[in-house]
């Protein structure tokens, strides 16, 4: 089988995209498919430490994309998530040549179920080699008005260039409401991007903690039930949109 492929984006910075990467792609793999997370946000590396592959790495994705060692060589497995497999970020500098990236991707889509491409904040070079090489796009951003304007901004941007089909998860949304967030609702998060809702993640300090510790969410919040949801839906199934 071919993998399917999942870029991750968002408009602006720090909405929780790499750790929704890794929480996500782990629930899949619970799910019993094999997942490869290749991060391409370089200088930026994250997700080593939140699916704790952190001082596991050798070989990055630029040592890959560079020709300095095959695809292979650079995947790290992940000791949290069983079944979700790692190609790290460089921690500096580093490019991501588009013709590179879809090479590897082809390389690497016999051995998965499913690929997913960590891009970086916005619109530069690691989202633009990663539009013409997904099935999906989960579009991560926060509750308010800059970063849903910027969700709108990218999700046009994957439309005009014949992308794929881009989902809007809304994550961190605080425990109380909408109140203080500048935005309505969660209607109003879908009707500025226009795009369809995936899922809805709450603002919990469970995601914060594992996203520092690289330990695994805990089973039974609503945190972990909102994830396995996004999961689930990725793969078929119609559980809620949002947890009450």
């Amino acid at each position: 089988m071919s993998a399917k492929v999942i870029m991750v984006a968002s408009g602006k910075g720090g909405t929780g995209k790499s750790t929704l990467s890794v929480l996500v792609g782990g629930r899949l793999a619970a799910a019993g498919q094999r997942v490869l997370l290749v991060e391409l946000d370089s200088g930026l590396r994250s997700v080593d430490i939140i699916a704790g592959v952190y001082g596991k790495t050798v070989y990055d994705i630029e040592d890959v994309l560079c020709g300095r060692c095959p695809g292979d060589k650079a995947v790290v497995e992940s000791p949290v998530y069983p079944g979700l497999s790692v190609i790290s970020a460089p921690y500096e500098g580093g490019q991501v040549p588009a013709k590179a990236l879809s090479r590897l991707i082809q390389a690497m889509r016999p051995g998965f179920d499913f690929i997913l491409l960590d891009t970086a904040a916005g619109m530069g070079a690691p989202f633009t080699a990663a539009v013409p090489l997904a099935n999906l796009a989960l579009l991560v951003l926060t509750p308010d008005p800059v970063a849903l304007r910027d969700g709108r901004i990218v999700a046009d941007a994957i439309l005009q260039k014949n992308g794929p089909t881009p989902r809007l998860i809304v994550n961190r949304i605080p425990a109380s409401g909408f109140a203080n967030t500048g935005v309505r609702d969660l209607d109003e998060c879908i009707d500025t991007v226009c795009v369809q809702l995936i899922g809805a993640v709450p603002d919990s300090p469970l995601i914060a903690r594992a996203a520092v510790s690289g330990q695994a969410l805990a089973p039974g919040s609503t945190a972990f039930q909102a994830v396995d949801n996004i999961a689930a839906r990725i793969l078929g199934g119609m559980p809620p949109l949002a947890l009450r």
